[in-house]
């Protein structure tokens, strides 16, 4: 019994450390062996509106400035922000249900005096899936910059899938994928109810048309300049 106790203390204790790290050291690897090509990467500073399951996309994609994303606070959350660290993408920690309203003025904050570009996973935390949440058309407004919707993808099958409600994919060695830029949406200084509904639709209309895009000409994009 007390090696039964003695277990459980050290998994508590122990194995999200451990998880961590392991993580942390994969994404970092893993950097370095799966490509990225970036497609119509927005000049001007923006928020990407990305699905959950898309997160890794934005990982790669540091170009001309550095991306801030919100990560949400639990424990899976903690693990998803020291992999994006070790990548050099910056997290904010926070969700609809724990923590959002600090978070999301502290994205502000980081997106209007920093030269970074914020990322919000519209369906995040828990769904549903490819439902895209308002919370994006609020930050953006405050943030005073456009939402660019995002979108990654390639056909190969080198990816660590997981049983979960996103679907969400890791990609592993050798996998070349692509990650595709919308149009900028821009938000008005004052919008009420139903303009916020219209770029709520307009942001999920284009991330599904981009998405449809991009698995259609994945090759055609792929040799493209960046």
């Amino acid at each position: 019994m007390k090696l039964k106790g003695d277990f459980k203390e050290f998994k508590n204790k122990y194995a999200f450390e451990i998880i961590s790290a392991f993580v942390n050291a994969l994404f970092k690897f893993e950097k370095i062996f799966y490509s990225c090509k970036c497609i119509n990467y927005p000049k001007e500073k923006c928020i990407f509106a990305l699905w959950h399951a898309h997160q890794c996309g934005v990982f790669s994609c540091n170009l001309n400035r550095k991306t801030c994303i919100m990560v949400s606070s639990s424990k899976d959350g903690e693990i998803i922000s020291r992999a994006a660290n070790a990548v050099g993408v910056e997290t904010v920690r926070g969700s609809k249900t724990r923590g959002g309203a600090k978070a999301s003025l502290e994205l502000i904050k980081r997106i209007k005096e920093e030269n970074v570009n914020g990322a919000l996973t519209i369906d995040g935390p828990k769904g549903p899936n490819r439902i895209v949440k308002k919370g994006i058309i609020e930050i953006a407004k405050m943030a005073q910059v456009p939402i660019v919707p995002a979108v990654y993808w390639s056909p190969q099958k080198l990816f660590l899938k997981f049983k979960s409600w996103d679907s969400f994919r890791f990609p592993l060695i050798g996998t070349k994928l692509v990650m595709l830029f919308g149009e900028p949406i821009y938000v008005p200084e004052n919008p009420n109810d139903e303009t916020i509904e219209t770029i709520r639709k307009k942001i999920e209309n284009d991330l599904n048309n981009l998405y449809k895009d991009l698995k259609q000409n994945y090759k055609k994009y792929l040799k493209q300049k960046n």
